[in-house]
């Protein structure tokens, strides 16, 4: 079934070389992405549609699709390569298994202590150079979105990092989140954001980790009974669009859309916070999940116990890429 999706995809795709008018003037951008409308992306999606939409005076339509009612994850980005897609915002962890493995830094636990050291790399050269690595790839980034640290959960309490030991966690497909949960001596499971609430239920998987808004809108607090507010890795996307139906439009267009874009990016960063802080109050409110609150002690044997995962990711993203955010952490005040 997949292949036949994908070849249909690829036929599409061939006429695509150039943008897709709708009308006489109108041009076409299928925007797809995985998770929910009323999370930080679904809501960043949607305002990219109001705003490019008006900045274009309807010369573009934009049509969202979310939760995978297009592509899952491992079939979006094929889809955006052979043009049956324009645009997506998948997250940043899905470019290693594309062959950008420098984009996997963003998996590492700890490296970034707070928010303005994560602006400062995405806002500033780092982000820019990384992009340049899709080029290749037929992809042109456009923006970096938040969704916020993420949390670990499961059945059980996890309060020293020994609590994850042979515990069956979900992970996106990315060597660094492995080596993530396999220093904690967990179970990786790769698994489709689309099928993680059904496997949760069942027992497949023991627990996973999310933003707190990720977890809310999936419902997966109601099948883990407890969360301990660990956030430990960060989840951010990358809207990126097809280079060749980018490069093919009007300059004219291409900049409007640009500009709609950069006020996009501001709203769905703006609301990431809010969104995740809302949803942990519902969670809580709901009394499904139990959360847990970690002491400055239980914060730093997670941080040891993780910190390793630096240091034999440098071979796979990049010892100088690394090196270069523990710098722009520095410059704001945290040693790494």
């Amino acid at each position: 079934m997949k292949l036949v999706k994908l070849l249909c995809a690829a036929a599409v795709g061939c006429l695509m070389s150039a943008p897709v008018a709708l009308a006489q003037d109108q041009i076409l951008i299928k925007f797809s992405h995985v998770v929910a409308p009323d999370t930080p992306k679904g809501k960043g999606a949607e305002k990219f549609k109001e705003l490019a939409e008006k900045a274009t005076a309807g010369k573009v339509k934009i049509e969202v699709y979310p939760n995978s009612q297009l592509y899952k994850d491992k079939e979006e980005l094929e889809a955006l390569q052979l043009g049956a897609v324009q645009m997506l915002a998948p997250s940043l962890a899905k470019f290693g298994p594309l062959g950008a493995k420098e984009f996997e830094v963003f998996d590492l636990p700890y490296i970034f202590p707070n928010k303005e050291v994560l602006r400062r790399v995405t806002e500033g050269p780092i982000g820019k150079q990384l992009f340049s690595k899709l080029e290749s790839k037929g992809i042109t980034g456009l923006a970096y979105w938040d969704n916020g640290f993420k949390i670990m959960s499961a059945n059980k309490p996890l309060i020293k990092p020994e609590d994850m030991k042979g515990q069956k966690m979900r992970i996106q497909s990315s060597k660094v989140l492995d080596a993530q949960m396999r220093a904690l001596s967990a179970l990786p499971q790769v698994m489709a954001f689309s099928e993680v609430y059904q496997a949760l239920q069942t027992g497949v998987v023991d627990g996973t980790e999310n933003p707190p808004s990720n977890m809310y809108t999936q419902k997966m607090h109601e099948v883990q009974k407890h969360a301990t507010l660990t956030d430990h890795g960060y989840l951010g996307y990358a809207v990126i669009v097809n280079k060749k139906f980018w490069d093919g439009l009007p300059a004219d267009i291409r900049t409007a859309l640009d500009g709609a874009m950069k006020e996009a990016t501001a709203y769905a960063n703006d609301i990431a916070q809010n969104e995740n802080d809302v949803s942990m109050a519902q969670m809580k409110a709901s009394g499904k999940t139990q959360f847990h609150e970690q002491t400055k002690e239980e914060r730093a044997a997670w941080v040891k116990a993780l910190m390793p995962v630096h240091k034999d990711a440098e071979s796979r993203v990049g010892k100088d890429l690394i090196e270069s955010i523990y710098k722009e952490a520095a410059a704001a005040g945290f040693k790494m």
